[in-house]
């Protein structure tokens, strides 16, 4: 008998059970267009190699040299394309075998490199055949999609424009001048450029073509960029950094290429790390003296540092042990910034990309048309043609459920958003014994201003079914004494239970936010709430109103339910609803571990959660594992608790995944549904409850647009619950996108899902209408959101833990980049700490997991 592992490996994710019926006909544009192959072209695809290495912005030059200098040669007069790395694809056989051939390459005088003589190492890989792709897009071939074929029609797509544009990712990007140049602050800028991405669907092959935009770096002085970065005002000639300024101005460099100006040939170089020592102290031989690298620019190029107090950038190859002065680097242009934006950068972008449905539709259109494919003469070799119009669909707009609230109170949602006013909570929770702690100065939050709040709170709990006393203590304080005024409010609560904490905060809080979560929700399992100081005054019963929807469902309560999901037949069986999330650090959070979160619904009508919180290492790897590698034990804990909670096992089991791509789709499968079924067999043997897995995901690339203006939203969008599971949806697999919220700002972007085993054999319409409903439990507001709660809460529970990351005792930020040119290690010999006391250190208490505390 084949164990639970094997069966699962064997599995393939679950075929398509037929389109969805229920629902209004609308009539949509994706942007999307339809694309013809020749089924008889045969591609060919060679691995190159590049002697010496070189960076990557010099690959692509190289390659072009290389096709111009032998394309009558080699490449027989034909158009080879490359990706930018180290495959070739060509439509032609070219005489090159197994064993590579060397090709030389000379690069003209100027470029942005020392070498200018390099070698391209070029030998076959594999024969590519296009018709496989055909039979399977017209359902008479066997298996997956060929992805290789995709990745030709990708890079075909991609590569004339690529001589023009700046490469990242699957997107194209040029760089803003004039009046289109716009700073997002915090020395970058925003750059607008064109997404695409050859894709099967039931209808063909199509290309989704999309507006894509990023923050890059700005073209500027190393110093400028240091000024804005730990917001300098002015640079004196005596200025020198603090170790925790040096490791900050690192994290923020590392990796980036800069330019030198104290040469004739502007050479580029990659920052390694910044010098603990400054460019005064660092000295090396030179024919048998000392010399300081301030005395050896003065000698070598007759420059005088102007700051030789500052560190001095140390470039790769780091074993070469190059030092330059930061004074004379720039930062290159055309650099992406891959770090997490600021705050300030993340709403500039928005702001200046939020763009209605019709212009970003016009402003696709214009892209596809400016990329001219047609007349692209490496898109017509390889046989490839591309509609210039966007696809026409048909989705569906569901219904959206009635929401129930006390006293058999209901209300339907109207386009995505309804109205609680005159109505109480489901289940409110009562505020007896609470707590004020207030952080800015009693001359800027005065003791009035907090009276008259309070009363307005109780007004407005009351008018929601809570009852809500008086604070019985309110205490100002400072940001150094949290520690001490949770044990002063512990002890004057005595044997009675607290409440809650409110906490009233300064506009700038975000040292003291994980502070406040981490003392006393993650060690003293007592809820809190923050809130800014602008908030105060004047008391806005609508504020107050939203404050309170967190605040009852932090401690215990239910805001509404979706009244009707109760009468999909999936509840007719005691169902559990799960929903995970794994974060993995950012480029330049060091070695940060990553964070996953699973939540778990402890009610019958999927409303109130239970947390579970994982950490697994990642050890500053570049790739991250995609699968929660904890996962069995989570849900082991998390069926636990629903039986203590229901008083009954489930048995069935939704589980929604998110942040996964569909290249891990089949590993994230294999590993996770295997996981969950050991550990339902963990608590007893024959105990299986039947699995729907589905992966819900918010990043890609398509946006639906009405045909007919008056169907759409007040914005201009697709209406809240829009369904398209056609046209534009996988051949064989069961995928999705659903529309669940009112547009507010822009364009909005459907939720993709992809149900990838399906145990329960629900109908399409069954699966729609359960994730549908459980966007308008989402405990926050009266709005249906773009993804189901659970998916979302485990967003927050996973955004909770990594503040606590941020907040506990350990470095993760520090780099190899804290030792220094002969000095000691700046990070003070901090140990490594083990995922057990990483994990005990952001993890709530037990009774806080009970809780919805990252509401």
């Amino acid at each position: 008998m084949a164990t639970t592992f094997e069966r699962t490996m064997a599995q393939k994710a679950v075929v398509r059970p037929g389109f969805g019926k229920e629902g209004k006909e609308i009539n949509l544009f994706a942007n999307f267009y339809r694309m013809k192959f020749n089924p008889r072209v045969t591609v060919y695809h060679y691995d190159i190699e590049i002697e010496p290495k070189c960076p990557k912005f010099l690959k692509r030059k190289l390659f072009h040299k290389c096709a111009q200098d032998y394309k009558s040669t080699l490449f027989k007069n034909g158009l080879p394309v490359y990706d930018g790395n180290k495959n070739v694809y060509s439509s032609l056989e070219l005489q090159v075998g197994n064993e590579a051939s060397a090709l030389e390459v000379e690069l003209p005088e100027g470029t942005e490199s020392k070498a200018r003589k390099f070698t391209i190492k070029i030998k076959y890989a594999a024969k590519i055949d296009l018709s496989c792709l055909e039979q399977v897009l017209k359902g008479s071939g066997y298996g997956d999609v060929p992805q290789e074929s995709l990745v030709v029609a990708d890079i075909v797509i991609r590569h004339f424009p690529s001589m023009r544009y700046t490469v990242a990712g699957r997107s194209m990007y040029s760089r803003p001048e004039g009046k289109d140049k716009l700073s997002l602050g915090d020395a970058t800028e925003l750059w607008t450029g064109v997404y695409t991405s050859a894709r099967p669907s039931n209808w063909g092959l199509v290309l989704n073509v999309d507006e894509s935009h990023t923050a890059f770096y700005e073209e500027q002085p190393v110093l400028d960029f240091m000024a804005k970065t730990l917001r300098m005002n002015t640079l004196n000639a005596n200025i020198s950094l603090r170790d925790s300024d040096r490791m900050v101005m690192e994290k923020q460099l590392k990796f980036l290429r800069v330019s030198v100006k104290h040469q004739a040939q502007k050479r580029q170089y990659r920052v390694e790390k910044l010098t603990s020592k400054t460019a005064s102290q660092i000295s090396f031989d030179v024919d048998g003296n000392k010399v300081s690298i301030g005395q050896y620019f003065k000698k070598q190029y007759n420059y005088t540092l102007k700051y030789p107090n500052l560190p001095c950038i140390w470039v790769s190859p780091k074993e070469k042990n190059t030092f330059i002065p930061m004074e004379v680097c720039d930062i290159v242009a055309g650099q992406r910034c891959m770090r997490k934006l600021t705050d300030n950068e993340t709403r500039t972008m928005i702001r200046a990309t939020a763009k209605k449905p019709q212009i970003r539709k016009a402003g696709t259109d214009e892209k596809m048309k400016k990329m001219q494919i047609g007349k692209d003469p490496y898109v017509n070799q390889f046989g490839f043609e591309v509609d210039t119009q966007m696809v026409q669909i048909k989705g569906k707009v569901i219904q959206p459920p009635k929401l129930g609230y006390s006293n058999n109170q209901t209300v339907t949602a109207q386009g995505g958003v309804w109205d609680n006013r005159g109505k109480q909570f489901y289940r409110p929770v009562n505020i007896k014994n609470w707590a004020i702690m207030i952080f800015p100065p009693q001359n800027q939050c005065q003791s009035n201003d907090v009276k008259a709040f309070c009363d307005v709170m109780v007004k407005v709990g009351r008018d929601m079914g809570m009852n809500i006393a008086q604070p019985s203590m309110v205490k100002y304080l400072r940001e150094n004494e949290v520690e001490s005024v949770c044990n002063e409010i512990k002890q004057r609560a005595g044997a009675n239970p607290i409440d809650l904490v409110y906490c009233i905060l300064p506009r700038n809080s975000a040292m003291v936010y994980p502070r406040i979560k981490h003392v006393f929700e993650n060690q003293n399992c007592i809820s809190t709430q923050c809130m800014e100081m602008r908030n105060l005054k004047p008391p806005k019963p609508q504020t107050i109103g939203n404050i309170l929807q967190k605040i009852n469902m932090k401690i215990g309560g239910v805001n509404n339910i979706a009244a009707d999901m109760m009468n999909i037949p999936i509840f007719n069986r005691p169902v559990i609803v799960m929903g995970a999330d794994n974060a993995h650090p950012a480029q330049g959070e060091g070695n940060r571990p990553s964070v996953s979160a699973l939540v778990g619904s402890m009610d019958k009508f999927a409303c109130r959660y239970a947390t579970q919180i994982a950490v697994q290492q990642t050890d500053g790897k570049k790739v991250h594992s995609p699968v929660i590698e904890g996962l069995q034990n989570m849900v082991k804990g998390m069926l636990i608790k629903f039986y203590q909670s229901v008083k009954i096992k489930p048995q069935r089991i939704i589980f929604y995944r998110d942040g996964v791509s569909e290249g891990q789709f089949h590993h994230v499968m294999t590993y996770e549904v295997d996981a969950i079924q050991k550990a339902c067999m963990s608590l007893e043997k024959d105990y299986r409850p039947t699995i729907t897995f589905i992966v819900c995901q918010k990043r890609h690339h398509t946006r639906l647009f009405v045909q007919n203006p008056r169907e759409g939203d007040r914005s201009g969008n697709v209406p809240a619950g829009t369904v398209v599971d056609q046209g534009i949806t996988s051949t064989q697999d069961f995928d999705f996108y659903l529309n669940s919220h009112q547009g507010i700002q822009g364009t909005n972007k459907p939720a993709k899902y992809h149900v990838l085993v399906d145990d329960n054999k629900f109908p399409a319409d069954m699966i729609y209408k359960l994730t549908y409903h459980l966007c308008h439990v989402y405990g926050r507001c009266t709005r249906s959101v773009s993804i189901p709660a659970p998916v979302y809460y485990a967003h927050l529970a996973t955004d909770r833990a990594r503040a606590h990351l941020g907040s506990n005792k350990y470095n993760f930020d520090s780099s190899d980049g804290a030792s220094s040119v002969g000095g000691a290690r700046a990070g003070g010999g901090q140990a490594k700490p083990s995922i057990g006391e990483i994990l005990k250190d952001i993890s709530p208490s037990d009774a806080t997991k009970n809780k919805m505390y990252w509401m």
